[in-house]
């Protein structure tokens, strides 16, 4: 029985301190839990950061300084081996929201004055005692559309402050059986073998059956949206999502892992591909873009029944010449 308890402690006791820490106290908090080489990625305009004072100045401090009273709200929490490189390495994962009062501006977003929510998903490496890398992907345009802002199209899927897993089982605070993480880890591959082929020789749906649950729900990001049950997957997002796009790079990631009914991957990027036109609205490019995600799983069985995507659209489009961002902060809200 693998034992991840003083990893799962060490993240626990840096959330502790790092929620409770003021503004200024936060590069002397990452201090005490990372290395002295961090290593810190985030979504745009972030990118890579190393170095506790350079994420607490360029990340940590302003979010806390824009969501006041800002409090952490976990709906997963694992640990396990990393299968990438070989399970040598331990990683302990966390999902949720940062919830707080939208009181100052953050990247250019205007406060509202009232609560606001940015999901995120992090991946935490251990090494010697400290947290030697980070992988904190987080969901700016959910942010902006709670603030009144439309930075794409209309989506295809649902528009929702997403709730965690349905059984409430996902804090794992105490390390689950071992048996139970391989078989997640087991058909999330079978999940990515499918995927890997593209637009393989079943029709969609059918390929979808072989490893998701019939009601399965795919907690999109902003901008795509949540959708619900094999065909609304398919027809919402899914198919438009092959349709759109070519020359589709294979699948890389840094890590992969899984614990209990749970599982997930980041990639940096996860792969490439040409967008032919239509997707989010948008117009074709020639530009191979870079797809930067984060995917958690939750296992029912022997299939996955629910899937929360964080994708860095803003990275994504950023490449092609459409600076969402850019163009958004300042629009006044609706």
């Amino acid at each position: 029985m693998t034992d991840f308890s003083v990893e799962k402690q060490l993240v626990r006791s840096l959330y502790d301190a790092l929620d409770h820490a003021s503004p200024e106290q936060v590069s002397d908090v990452l201090a005490q839990f990372t290395a002295p080489d961090y290593l810190w990625r985030g979504y745009h305009p972030f990118h890579e950061l190393t170095g506790a004072d350079s994420v607490a100045t360029r990340f940590w401090k302003p979010l806390k300084m824009a969501l006041a009273h800002m409090q952490r709200r976990l709906d997963v929490f694992m640990a396990g081996t990393n299968e990438i490189d070989g399970h040598q390495t331990v990683w302990v994962v966390s999902m949720g929201h940062l919830m707080g009062l939208f009181d100052a501006p953050w990247l250019g977003i205007q406060p509202t004055g009232k609560i606001a929510m940015l999901r995120y998903c992090e991946f935490n490496r251990i090494e010697n005692g400290r947290i030697a890398e980070t992988a904190m992907y987080f969901d700016i345009p959910h942010l902006m559309m709670q603030a009144g802002l439309q930075p794409f199209p209309p989506q295809t899927a649902a528009h929702l402050v997403q709730p965690g897993p349905m059984p409430h089982d996902a804090l794992m605070f105490a390390d689950a059986p071992e048996a139970e993480g391989t078989e997640t880890l087991r058909v999330i591959n079978a999940m990515i073998t499918d995927l890997g082929q593209w637009k393989g020789s079943l029709p969609l749906e059918e390929e979808l059956r072989r490893t998701w649950a019939e009601d399965m729900i795919w907690w999109g990001p902003a901008g795509i949206g949540a959708t619900y049950t094999i065909p609304r997957y398919a027809k919402q997002h899914s198919g438009p999502f092959r349709a759109a796009f070519a020359d589709r790079s294979k699948t890389t990631h840094i890590c992969r892992m899984a614990e209990g009914h749970y599982g997930g991957f980041f990639g940096w990027p996860n792969f490439t591909a040409r967008h032919t036109g239509g997707f989010m609205g948008m117009p074709a490019s020639e530009t191979l873009g870079e797809f930067r995600v984060i995917d958690i799983y939750r296992r029912d069985g022997d299939k996955l029944a629910e899937n929360w995507i964080f994708i860095d659209l803003l990275h994504f489009w950023n490449q092609l010449g459409v600076d969402i961002l850019g163009r958004m902060a300042e629009v006044p809200r609706t």
